[in-house]
């Protein structure tokens, strides 16, 4: 049986992740209020702005910066988007 979660970003009742992402509390917390398709969703917002920005990982400001990003994100706050990204045209 698949596991539900009321997900922060979509305001509705959304199929969980299988597993916290993270360790300690904040993976606790996506776990628990965050669905699959919007961790979907980041992790694929999260690569573009690796890639557009050149940021390097191994920098604990990158991390802070994607962290607060993330957060955002899940929130609907006003985060970062992709300056060179043009959606495709169908």
């Amino acid at each position: 049986m698949t596991r539900t979660v009321m997900c922060r970003k979509f305001k509705e009742e959304l199929e969980g992740l299988d597993r916290a992402p993270y360790p300690g509390p904040k993976g606790q917390d996506i776990f628990e209020n965050v669905s699959k398709k919007a961790w979907q969703e980041w992790l694929a917002h999260q690569t573009t702005l690796i890639n557009e920005k050149h940021l390097n990982m191994m920098d604990p400001a990158t991390r802070t910066y994607l962290q607060e990003q993330m957060d955002k994100f899940m929130t609907g706050g006003d985060y970062e988007k992709a300056e060179g990204l043009t959606p495709e045209q169908k």
